[in-house]
């Protein structure tokens, strides 16, 4: 798998996460647990791992230099 496609799943999982800690923070509403059958739930706890898994990977995104810069040549003019 190739790291780009792993950060747009880490990042995915992580707002994922972030989304669901706003529901329960705000109305007390637990997205995965409704979807997935509970926080006992095998599935949501899987979920939740991976959730936990993604914002420890997604650390790793400090440290990383990405450069995506475009030559010269292929800059539109304005």
């Amino acid at each position: 798998m190739r790291t780009r496609t792993l950060d747009y799943i880490a990042l995915t999982l992580v707002i994922l996460g972030a989304v669901n800690w706003g529901l329960i923070g705000l109305f007390r509403f637990d997205l995965v647990a409704t979807i997935f059958g509970g926080m006992e739930s095998w599935i949501s706890r899987i979920i939740y791992t991976l959730i936990a898994l993604a914002g420890l990977y997604c650390l790793s995104f400090f440290g990383r230099e990405y450069h995506h810069r475009v030559p010269t040549e292929e800059r539109p003019r304005a």
